[in-house]
């Protein structure tokens, strides 16, 4: 074996080591305080989906902000980030949801600091909020680009008031990119948390955030249908689920049209989500974002220069066909400085028990 070769087997080994390689499946750990109350038949929960940006908050354009990767911000300030954190805890209080779904929380990453902001999150949070899971869908101990140099660690975080009792991950497919490229890229997930009820039932409540910047593939429209796949399994089975998060599709209907070209590179005119909102209902639904009040449900605001308010929508919750929807709002009033996404809130209904049960 030449040195070229062996050297090449080595820089291989080593990228492989320090680079995250999750199974299709597989299970995550569950963190639940003793006692940790069960969901009952017939409960009203509040259920809050939430992009935190690492909790970076809106001093930024970061490098990826813009298409061309030429953001002049690669990391937000320590001051800056313990005061989102706040933000954060301080709008999840007043909210006081049962379940939360939060996206891009960092663990372990050189950017924030190499804390695991999850952890300093509950510190913030009721004791009420004893149980929580975690997927990564970001993780390697250094990744040799530009704007990084050092250590990634991002994941989705779930939080809950009710007892946990399994988690999974399921990988989403990945955008093609060259065999070293995709060992540091971002691997999407859908975390599954399963929630059991007082009659043997069983509530499964999934996080997720699809990919970006996957222009010129297909890549969103198969994880879109793997996402249909997943809900479609989980309704045959006789679950109640609820799925929230960032799926960074435009709904149907005229929100394309309304952007601005350079905007509409990150889209496709004929959005992949569509097929998730002709079986289960969407949160918002095709009604409030076609209206002439689509603004109010926008959950997106770009961190770009001229552009100064929330001005698309591509953060959901969808519920399944037996779960009663009741209010539901995305924050706007309080939230515009804490993240590039506003959380959004619904109120729902699990099927009551059956007489005769």
């Amino acid at each position: 074996m030449g040195v070229l070769t062996c050297l090449g087997v080595v820089v291989s080994a080593m990228i492989w080591v320090g680079t995250y390689h999750p199974d299709d499946l597989q299970i995550e750990p569950v963190v639940c305080a003793d006692g940790a109350p069960l969901i009952k038949p017939g409960q009203n929960l509040k259920i809050l989906t939430w992009n935190v940006q690492y909790m970076a908050g809106k001093n930024y354009v970061f490098w990826y902000d813009l298409l061309d990767g030429s953001g002049p911000d690669e990391r937000p300030t320590s001051t800056d980030i313990a005061s989102t954190l706040r933000a954060v805890a301080r709008v999840i209080k007043d909210e006081d949801p049962d379940i939360i779904l939060l996206q891009e929380v960092d663990d372990g990453a050189r950017r924030t600091g190499s804390e695991d902001q999850l952890e300093k999150l509950l510190a913030l949070l009721p004791k009420a909020y004893g149980c929580h899971t975690s997927a990564f869908y970001w993780k390697a101990s250094f990744v040799p680009h530009p704007k990084i140099m050092g250590s990634v660690g991002m994941k989705l975080s779930t939080i809950s008031k009710y007892k946990i009792v399994e988690a999974k991950r399921h990988q989403l497919a990945r955008i093609p990119k060259d065999p070293v490229t995709r060992q540091f890229d971002l691997k999407r997930a859908i975390l599954e948390a399963r929630f059991p009820q007082t009659d043997g039932k069983t509530l499964a409540a999934l996080n997720v955030h699809l990919d970006a910047f996957a222009q010129g593939t297909r890549t969103m429209q198969q994880q879109v249908e793997q996402t249909v796949a997943l809900l479609k399994k989980l309704s045959q089975e006789g679950l109640h689920w609820v799925i929230g998060g960032d799926f960074n599709l435009l709904p149907p209907g005229g929100a394309y049209d309304r952007l601005v070209e350079l905007e509409k590179k990150y889209y496709n005119a004929d959005t992949e989500i569509a097929a998730i909102f002709r079986l289960f209902r969407g949160i918002p639904g095709l009604k409030d974002v076609r209206g002439p009040e689509y603004e109010k449900w926008f959950t997106h605001f770009p961190n770009k220069d001229g552009i100064t308010r929330p001005d698309r929508t591509i953060d959901y919750i969808f519920i399944s066909n037996d779960i009663r929807l009741g209010d539901h709002y995305v924050r706007k009033n309080d939230t515009l400085e804490i993240s590039d996404h506003l959380p959004i809130v619904a109120e729902v209904k699990l099927p009551a028990l059956k007489s005769g049960i």
